[in-house]
């Protein structure tokens, strides 16, 4: 029953975020590469620092945070309204007299999933991002595939995606279990379930925003 549960939240988690994931990494990298562009303009900077600035912002900050704020109001919001509309329509209580521990049913799945499929997720966000900013640059001419390559090699540091993995897993845990208590919890009607999506939406948001900033206090 667990298993179940959790392949199938591993199913929505993963590929049913995948294709907003791939779309909005392309333009990340995209704008990333342009407004870069705008700001070396006429400075005496290496044109191959672009690739260094794109690998990097992407598998620090952008990719992780971005995607995760993302998944917050797509994914944080149908578990709060998922769990929120069983405890309304008495589902919960019904599996509690039959002695399911309904918590742990409709909980752990849902963070174990997303503990697991959200840092791939991000993964295939920097990946994309990247790929995004080469599309941006080289067709069009603002700078050589050589400059971009080169700049992908420089000051590359490992340390970067173990920090992109800790924000990937770190935001994975808050999105879901804030958006489940949420859920768990509602109280009233369809009016009452609304307030408890976007609560779960916007606390998950700030959450993530703040361990963000501990998390780069901490490893770097």
């Amino acid at each position: 029953m667990y298993y179940k549960e959790l392949v199938r939240q591993m199913y929505d988690i993963g590929l049913g975020s995948l294709p907003i994931i791939f779309l909005i990494s392309i333009f990340l990298g995209a704008v990333t590469v342009t407004q870069f562009y705008y700001q070396m303009d006429g400075q005496f900077i290496p044109n191959s620092f672009i690739g260094y600035i794109v690998r990097d912002m992407m598998i620090i900050e952008l990719s992780p945070t971005f995607s995760c704020i993302i998944l917050a109001g797509k994914v944080g919001s149908n578990m709060a309204a998922e769990i929120g509309g069983m405890r309304q329509k008495e589902h919960i209580d019904a599996m509690d007299i039959m002695g399911v521990n309904t918590s742990a049913y409709l909980v752990m799945p849902k963070v174990l999933a997303a503990f697991m499929m959200i840092p791939l997720l991000v993964t295939v966000s920097a990946f994309v991002g990247i790929a995004g900013g080469y599309i941006a640059s080289v067709p069009v001419g603002l700078f050589s595939h050589n400059d971009y390559v080169t700049g992908l090699r420089l000051f590359f540091e490992p340390h970067n995606i173990f920090i992109m993995f800790v924000k990937a897993a770190t935001f994975a845990i808050i999105l879901t279990s804030v958006s489940c208590y949420q859920g768990y919890f509602v109280k009233g009607g369809s009016i009452e379930l609304g307030e408890a999506s976007t609560r779960a939406v916007v606390y998950s948001i700030i959450l993530i925003l703040v361990a963000d900033y501990i998390i780069a206090l901490i490893l770097t």
